[in-house]
């Protein structure tokens, strides 16, 4: 069994989702209900929970503030933050690798949120969320393995291309990632970056790293002077046109 708290102002917010984890997710029992960050502290310290339920916004606290209050040492739990936050905000969770449910919550959702805490475990990077949320410095994104999360600058990566059920992530360095996530999954997760477009059925490029286009055999894009990648037809005219300022 994995013990929970919730920390939300909301009392009947608070109650569905108590209910809601005792109903879907029976691997998870809740320790205690908390309608602040204080007491969500005192709660934290006291039954040393695995996973915490956190609202990301309420009176006089960031949810992001919990952090502020242990070392980091201390922090033996993972956070699933509870958000009723718009479109760019939720683009900001999926980068960094955070578990996180949407208000109003669906059971799929928590069921799914529970799941995928219970296969991976991974330490999570809130400072890269915080970044992320408030645009402060480069953008980063996590790129979840089997084994952990890595955290690169999106201006680091060259290109995706798809490996199955996988992605093959490929930075300036040299070094690639490969992360259990299809295409389509950092197709979504970057639709609001205009520095990536999606130019064949297996490639994602950074149009910040296109050093030449090639007009033989159909059309095929030069990735830093080193990487030759594939251009669908139907994409052509849209990616010239987004690259013009580049090139």
């Amino acid at each position: 069994m994995y013990k929970a708290i919730i920390i939300d102002d909301e009392e009947m917010a608070r109650s569905l989702l108590k209910e809601m984890i005792h109903e879907f997710t029976p691997s998870v029992t809740v320790s205690e209900v908390c309608k602040d960050l204080p007491s969500g502290v005192k709660a934290i310290r006291k039954h040393k929970p695995d996973i915490v339920f956190l609202d990301i916004e309420m009176p006089g606290h960031s949810g992001l503030e919990l952090l502020d209050f242990f070392n980091e040492d201390e922090v033996g739990f993972s956070i699933i933050f509870v958000t009723a936050y718009n479109e760019y905000a939720i683009h900001a969770f999926k980068m960094s690798a955070i578990y996180y449910l949407l208000k109003p919550v669906e059971a799929d959702d928590l069921k799914d949120a529970v799941a995928l805490y219970e296969k991976n475990k991974l330490k999570q990077n809130y400072s890269v969320l915080k970044d992320n949320l408030t645009g402060a410095g480069s953008q980063k994104i996590g790129l979840t393995t089997l084994n952990s999360i890595s955290f690169v600058e999106t201006s680091d990566i060259l290109f995706f291309e798809a490996e199955g059920a996988y992605t093959k992530v490929v930075l300036k360095t040299g070094k690639s990632v490969m992360v259990s996530k299809g295409l389509k999954n950092f197709e979504n997760m970057l639709s609001q970056n205009a520095d990536f477009f999606r130019c064949h059925k297996s490639y994602i490029v950074n149009v910040r790293h296109i050093s030449d286009y090639m007009k033989v055999n159909g059309g095929s894009l030069m990735i830093d002077r080193t990487y030759e990648i594939s251009v669908s037809p139907d994409k052509l005219d849209s990616l010239l046109k987004l690259t013009g300022k580049f090139l």
